[in-house]
């Protein structure tokens, strides 16, 4: 009874000061990484970083949202350290299944922040281009839908890359590929069999005749469109304007007429 009382003790005297060591490392953690994020938020507003991102259509991602791009890095940034510290905290009690699983997703950290930015980057090359070619090609009727064609084609590139980057695109891309070239062939199969050889060769002549057609509207479109520094200047100068209309109408609600005592 002595030996199991006095074993008792024992634990409890080699817990509890790890305890205490666990929580004062989780709250001046918690309190670093939260000054941290906040400067990093600070530093990032006064850089432009929100117009900058904003530029590649990161901006209708974050419409309904209560933070901007600079406020999402910095609760990245946040939850990053966070990890850290809850390892070293976690580090006091020895080996453990909590520490082992934090230690995964910290390696898996590096991957993911390279997903995003490839994400990112690719969404601003998809809203360049598509720009570019609706104010190359805006006059035709089908200018508009070459446009969003290319913009998807490069964000769904993109996608592609950064589910590669985690390691996760054979998982999904995969069976998708699959899917559109089993439709594709079953198409041509069916097509062939039944007997569409004919009117799809007679559709194939309208198209490349269409095509000819629309070759000198195309050429002279192109030839009368603005240049692209045009363009990018044009893109810059709404941009500035939408974000000055934002910070006018910020500040006319929140300002408040009622006398103040």
């Amino acid at each position: 009874m002595e030996d199991a009382l006095r074993d008792g003790l024992t634990t409890i005297a080699e817990f509890v000061p790890k305890l205490v060591l666990f929580l004062v490392i989780l709250i001046v953690g918690m309190i670093i990484a939260k000054v941290i994020g906040k400067a990093i938020s600070a530093v990032l507003e006064k850089v432009g970083f929100d117009r900058a991102v904003e530029r590649g259509g990161v901006k209708k991602a974050l419409q309904n949202s209560k933070m901007d791009a600079s406020d999402v890095v910095a609760k990245l940034i946040y939850y990053t350290l966070m990890l850290f510290v809850l390892q070293l905290a976690f580090g006091v009690f020895g080996p453990n299944p909590i520490s082992d699983l934090i230690t995964q997703v910290i390696t898996f950290l590096p991957s993911l922040i390279v997903a995003i930015i490839i994400l990112v980057v690719a969404a601003a090359i998809a809203a360049a281009v598509k720009t570019l070619v609706e104010g190359t090609l805006g006059g035709l009727s089908y200018g508009k839908a070459l446009a969003n064609g290319a913009s998807v084609f490069i964000l769904f590139l993109g996608i592609v890359a950064a589910l590669e980057q985690v390691g996760v695109a054979t998982a999904i891309t995969t069976p998708i590929l699959i899917t559109i070239l089993a439709t594709i062939g079953g198409v041509i199969v069916i097509g062939v069999g039944g007997g569409l050889i004919k009117p799809m060769q007679n559709r194939w002549e309208g198209y490349l005749t269409k095509a000819e057609e629309e070759a000198p509207r195309i050429k002279e479109e192109a030839a009368n469109a603005p240049s692209v520094k045009e363009q990018a200047e044009q893109a810059k100068a709404k941009a500035q304007g939408s974000s000055q209309d934002t910070g006018m109408t910020t500040g006319a609600t929140s300002y408040d007429p009622s006398p103040r005592y």
